[in-house]
């Protein structure tokens, strides 16, 4: 049995319309004398990140733990917090074939929802990428209180786009978020980059 073509997309923001450039925060842990990687595996350990992806937490106090948590490497609380703060100057950049992929789907008719884990600072990002009006809903999981995977995330989701389940596409880069859609009854594509939008246009062209 086919699938009810899909009326409504839902994309993930992190990984797919907004991408980072790693060079920025590698430049700053040198700066610094951080080894690699070492700003985003602090603020992406469980502990500090599920509080603000379900809004327990601002996204100001999730950067001032990461900053405490950066004191006894730095040996100084004013060098950590100056060491976070200039990691998050840089907001990302959008990625110009995804935009343009959404304002085509758009144009053709289809409601367009960014579904992602995010902070309190989302609606700020998005007005400083131009982002604003470029989206019909923004279902932001620190608004909600529960995050991707979760099936109740995709039915605020859903409910938000005014579209059921079976005719959402979700678009997301990680693959616990697009079993989570499923398990939720929407149709879900792991996201691998730009190669993948001829096929998304495929599966949201209306029915010949």
């Amino acid at each position: 049995m086919s699938r009810e073509r899909a009326t409504a997309l839902l994309i993930d923001f992190d990984g797919v319309l907004r991408r980072w450039d790693p060079t920025v925060a590698a430049g700053v842990e040198r700066e610094y004398g951080l080894t690699e990687g070492v700003l985003g595996e602090i603020a992406m350990s469980w502990g500090l990140l599920q509080p603000v992806l379900t809004g327990k937490v601002s996204h100001d106090q999730w950067m001032a733990s990461v900053a405490d948590a950066l004191t006894p490497t730095l040996g100084d609380p004013e060098r950590a917090r100056a060491a976070v703060q200039q990691w998050q100057r840089y907001r990302g950049e959008v990625d110009p074939a995804v935009l343009a992929f959404i304002r085509e789907v758009r144009a053709a008719g289809v409601r367009v929802g960014l579904g992602t884990n995010a902070t309190d600072l989302l609606d700020a990002d998005l007005a400083a990428l131009g982002l604003a009006d470029e989206l019909d809903v923004v279902v932001n999981s620190s608004t909600l209180g529960v995050h991707k995977p979760a099936k109740e995330y995709f039915q605020a989701a859903c409910v938000a786009l005014a579209t059921p389940p079976a005719r959402v596409l979700f678009v997301d880069d990680e693959d616990r978020a697009v079993a989570g859609a499923r398990v939720a009854g929407l149709s879900a594509h792991r996201w691998s980059g730009p190669g993948d939008l001829r096929y998304l246009r495929a599966v949201l062209a209306p029915a010949a």
